[in-house]
């Protein structure tokens, strides 16, 4: 068996395995196996091939990361402004009940509403909508 076909192989060993585990790193590490690969397509020595695996592959890995640190992944979608437009809207709350809940009139209808950190003493007034939870507005201090 020629070394290319060991590379490619283990390449997609490798995607094989980030299918069931759902992790981006094992793309980044079958990008370096088939660099790996292409090395030995171009005839260039085992140890040629090794150093070009790691360098795609353990770069790949590395550039990831950074990536990842520079942008956190998104809100859920419960609270995510770009998945509903209700957050940051706000409605007017006349009281709260003990268990601190409340019923909201919000866009012609009933809602339940909680505080985002429940106050034993919450008053009422304007809030704004942080998170929608089923029908259930989470709402804090506007």
């Amino acid at each position: 068996m020629a070394e290319s076909t060991v590379w490619w192989l283990l390449a997609g060993a490798a995607v094989a395995l980030e299918l069931v585990t759902g992790t981006f790193f094992l793309l980044m590490l079958a990008l370096g196996l088939s660099a790996g690969a292409l090395a030995a397509h171009m005839g260039l020595s085992m140890s040629a091939q090794l150093v070009a695996a790691a360098l795609v592959g353990g770069g790949a890995v590395v550039a990831w990361h950074k990536w990842r640190k520079m942008h956190p992944p998104a809100a859920p979608a419960a609270a995510n402004k770009d998945v509903n437009l209700d957050i940051g809207q706000t409605v007017w709350i006349d009281q709260w009940d003990r268990d601190g809940k409340a019923t909201v009139k919000y866009r012609g209808a009933d809602w339940s509403a909680s505080l985002s950190t429940p106050t034993p003493d919450a008053a009422g007034g304007k809030y704004r909508i942080v998170a929608v939870e089923g029908s259930r507005l989470i709402v804090e201090p506007n």
